[in-house]
This record gives structure tokens, C-alpha cells and sequence, in this order.
């Protein structure tokens, strides 16, 4: 006889007990303090009572090496949309105490689901990370749901943002699949990411790294800039998360939400001319320029300890939200080398896949010199940020605080690099380079052969920084739009953007480029 309706929705309600009571039990028994459940991050991300989970009741289809015994609803990924801000937004949160977060067929399958839906939906994907990688159990047919996830990544590039919090250890796919997104965030001393862990790394190259050592938040903040962003705990994630997201449009044809601000448009900026030293060689903290020209002072930083000698970051106008591309002078005096052209060009894309405009703060000495650059393909990194801005078609705007030197000039948008609006300080220096070093080519055999090659060599130098220094140059050959004084950098920008907000810019028709990468 077959079962009544009751009946069916007896067993519908143990099945569903099951996938959230199980799944607690086993994360009551983890030793990690401080670490919420797959479902409570889900909570705490989103609007409260706004979530709708899809697929709770999904399962491995697997029944070899012991499967049939441990499956579990859910198969270990919690799945579906709510909101956060009133904003509509899918998710995806592995659940390690679930065979330790590994991604089976079901599992894979479900966050493909999720993140093809995000795309055909316009709305922003956020993936919780927490896995052991690959469930090795399930053989051929969990490599193939894997793939999915990968692709799906790659086609939803520049269509939706993608986020990713790394909120446990992550190993292969574990570490791919975020790798592919456009942010990643991780937990300090409790998130980790690399393909091969320490174990086959012992057996292998015979070398022992702890899982911190291997793939911590420090490495990946500071030495590889996988991590864009750092925090301490997963509350800290989750509120950082929904901070990010509020810079973010919907999808890449949504203009990026503003925001409410009593801050005065007009504004002055008269603190900056204490913060910027006249003298070009005297470092300064280009981070509390930013802060000064934003709203509120809120300025959102990414790959804050990588690259240090290039800020990149979200703030806003007016409300409107914008992204900042600046040479930070107190490190390698705001030179560019291979990681700050890598950094600054992936930002630059992004912006521009994104609606989001553009503000360049160019204080430049140059690309930094020397045997090891060359070696690393300083040609081909740098040509990264030529690339970026030429390729961008969202408003740009660059404001030259001090200096622009050689190609590191071009490599942070001028006008014929596509700057929209090029505006300068008073006392700025652009040359093909400084002042010493253009003398000493110049003006070589004169100081050689002068009485005092000393004081010709000043001379010489003096009368060179004369020509090229000041806005005066500058706007008697058209190189920029106009020269601003410091106090009135927020005011200029935010009319500068009032203007070019409806930009419309074509490109030639083609499949796409090839960007040096």
C-alpha cells in the first residue's frame, strides 16, 4: 500500500531535521573556537529570515568504499539566495563537518547550479569555502561535476561579481575555484589555501611546511596577492563581505547602488597640502590623501600588504561609488614593479567590467629598475597596466599630484592612454624622467668638461626642473584638462563625474584582445 500524504511529509520533515541537525552534531565536535557552522555564516551574511535553500535534501549517488553509509543530505554544501542591503544574492557554504567540506558529484553539482542561476539572474554569487578538495571516492564522475564549477566560474567572469570567503582549510578545487572569482577574502589563522598540501609535499620534495606556512592569509596577502582582503575572525568576514558588496553593482549592466552621505560635495581639501610635501623626494602616505577626498573617509582597501607601492581600493563621490588606483610613495617611492602593474591592472578590469569609474592619483618616479625586474618580465607586467586602462571604457579620471615620469606616466592613464579628464597640482614635474637623470645624458660632456661639474651639473638641473616643472607645461601643450589646487581635488572630481557618468565608448568588433598576461 503506498504511504499516505502524513506520512511522506513525516519523513520529508526527519529528512530535512537531518540535513541541519547532522551537520551541527558533527560541528559541535570540531575543536575550532570561534568558527561558525555552514549554515550560521549563511545566516549572518544574509538579511535576516531572507534565506531560501535549494537542493537541502541533495545527495551522493556514490555507494563505493563505504558511501552508501555516510551520505548525508545536503551532500555538505548549504545552497539558495536571500539578500543582504534588500539586495538579491545567491550563496553557496561548504560544510566541513560533512566528510570534511570534499567536493562530491552532488556537492559540485549543486554550486554549478548556483553559480550559472547568479549569472542568468544578474545577481552577485558569494561562496562560503570550507573544503578538503576533491572526494577522491567518487572517481571519474566527481572530476567531471568539478569542471562544471570551473566553467561556470569563467563564464560568469564580467558578468556578475563574484566573492569569495576562504573560511577553512581549502585544498585543490578548494583553492581553484575561489582563484577564478573576483575577490577573496580570508580568515586569519584559520583559512588556508594551496593545491598540494604538506603531506605530498614531504613525500615528494622531502621539505616540511605546516598548512600556515604553505598557504596562510600572510602568505597569500603579502607574498603571492591571492587574498584581497585579510580579516580575524568569521563574524569579520561575513560584515566585510556585505561591505564589499556594497560598492558592487548587480551585474555588468547595473550601475554601481550610491549611498546616502551628508558629506558636502564642495567640501575643501585644505589638510592636503600639509600631507603632500613639496619635495618630490620626501615620502608621504598616499592612504590619507584618499581618505581625505572620499566620502566619510570611507575608503575600502584591497591587497593592502601586497604590491605596497600601489593602493588600490573602493570609495565613494557623492554616493556614487568609484575605484582608486594610487602610487604609494613611502614604499619603493611609489615606483611600479611586476606585482604593483599586476595588481593595479586586474583592479583596472575589474572597474571597468563593472560600471565602476575609475580615479588614478599618479605620484610616479617611474618602473623600478634593476637586473631582477628585468628578469620577472617587468616589460611584460607593466605592458599589463597599458593594456588595462586602454581597454577600459568607464570614466577615468587622473589627478597628478607631484610627478610623472617615463612610461610609468602612460602605465597610469594620461590623456592619450584614454583619461577622460587629466587634471594636475601646481608644481608638478612630467618629464621622460627626473631631473638628474635627464641631465646627466643632456648635458654629459658640458659638466665633464666645466671648471665645476658639481655646480654646472646643479645649474643644469635647476634649469631643466624650471622648464618641466609647474602645471604651466603641461597646459600650454593640452597634456591636461586643467590645474587644480589641492583643496579642490573633491570638488573637480565629483562635477568631473556628474558629466562623464552617461560615457558611452566604443571598441573595435572583435572576439577579444590578448592581454599581456
Amino acid at each position: 500500500m503506498a504511504n499516505s500524504r502524513d506520512d511522506l511529509e513525516k519523513k520529508l520533515t526527519a529528512l530535512e531535521k537531518k540535513a541541519v541537525a547532522g551537520a551541527v552534531k558533527a560541528a559541535g565536535k570540531q575543536p575550532d573556537e570561534g568558527r561558525l557552522t555552514a549554515r550560521e555564516r549563511v545566516e549572518t551574511l544574509l538579511d535576516p529570515g531572507t534565506f531560501v535553500e535549494e537542493f537541502m535534501l541533495a545527495e551522493t549517488q556514490c555507494t563505493d568504499f563505504g558511501m552508501a553509509e555516510r551520505k548525508q543530505p545536503s551532500d555538505g554544501v548549504v545552497t539558495g539566495f536571500g539578500k543582504i542591503d534588500g539586495r538579491p544574492v545567491y550563496v553557496f557554504s561548504q560544510d566541513r563537518s560533512i566528510m570534511a567540506g570534499s567536493v562530491g558529484s552532488a556537492h559540485a553539482e549543486k554550486i554549478a547550479y548556483v553559480i550559472q542561476t547568479a549569472r542568468r539572474l544578474g545577481v552577485p554569487l558569494i561562496g562560503l569555502n570550507d573544503s578538503a578538495g576533491a572526494r577522491i571516492q567518487e572517481g571519474l564522475s566527481v572530476t567531471s561535476a568539478i569542471g562544471k564549477i570551473f566553467f561556470e566560474n569563467s563564464i560568469a567572469s564580467g558578468c556578475i561579481p563574484q566573492i569569495s570567503a576562504i573560511m577553512g582549510p581549502c585544498i585543490g578545487v578548494g583553492s581553484y575555484s575561489p582563484a577564478l572569482t573576483d575577490f577573496v577574502l580570508m580568515v586569519q589563522n584559520s583559512s588556508q589555501m594551496f593545491i598540494t598540501g604538506p603531506a605530498v609535499i614531504k613525500e615528494v620534495l622531502g621539505e616540511t611546511v605546516t598548512m600556515e606556512e604553505l598557504g596562510g592569509a600572510k602568505i597569500h596577502s603579502e607574498v603571492s596577492g591571492v587574498a584581497d582582503l585579510v580579516v580575524k575572525s568569521d563574524q569579520e568576514c561575513l560584515a566585510t563581505i556585505r561591505r564589499l558588496l556594497g560598492f558592487l553593482p548587480a551585474n555588468f549592466e547595473s550601475p554601481p547602488p550610491r549611498k546616502s552621505t551628508s558629506d558636502n560635495p564642495e567640501r575643501s581639501l585644505d589638510s592636503l597640502n600639509q600631507i603632500v610635501p613639496d619635495d618630490m623626494r620626501r615620502a608621504y602616505n598616499i592612504l590619507q590623501v584618499i581618505k581625505a577626498i572620499v566620502d566619510d573617509n570611507d575608503f575600502l582597501e584591497l591587497k593592502a600588504k601586497f604590491a605596497r607601492n600601489l593602493v588600490i581600493g573602493f570609495g565613494r563621490l557623492d554616493g556614487h561609488p568609484v575605484g582608486f588606483v594610487a602610487n604609494q610613495p613611502m614604499f619603493l617611492a611609489g615606483s611600479l614593479d611586476v606585482d604593483a602593474s599586476d595588481k593595479a591592472a586586474r583592479f583596472i578590469r575589474f572597474c571597468d567590467a563593472f560600471n565602476v569609474p575609475i580615479i588614478t592619483l599618479m605620484d610616479v618616479p617611474g618602473f623600478f629598475p634593476g637586473r631582477q625586474q628585468e628578469e620577472k618580465g617587468i616589460i611584460r607586467h607593466g605592458a599589463k597596466m597599458l593594456y588595462a586602462y586602454a581597454e577600459a571604457t568607464v570614466p577615468k579620471i587622473t589627478v597628478v599630484l607631484r610627478k610623472g615620469y617615463g612610461g610609468a606616466k602612460q602605465a597610469l592613464c594620461t590623456r592619450e592612454m584614454g583619461a577622460d579628464q587629466l587634471f594636475v597640482w601646481p608644481g608638478v614635474e612630467l618629464a621622460v624622467m627626473g631631473g638628474g637623470g635627464a641631465v646627466n645624458v643632456l648635458y654629459k660632456r658640458e659638466i665633464e668638461r666645466s671648471a665645476d661639474p658639481e655646480q654646472t651639473r646643479r645649474e643644469k638641473i635647476a634649469e631643466f626642473q624650471e622648464r618641466f616643472s609647474g602645471p604651466f607645461e603641461a597646459l600650454s601643450k593640452q597634456f591636461a584638462h586643467a590645474a587644480v589646487r589641492p583643496a579642490e581635488t573633491r570638488q573637480r572630481l565629483i562635477r568631473s563625474l556628474e558629466i562623464l557618468r552617461n560615457k558611452r565608448e566604443e571598441r573595435p568588433r572583435k572576439k577579444h584582445g590578448l592581454m599581456p598576461v
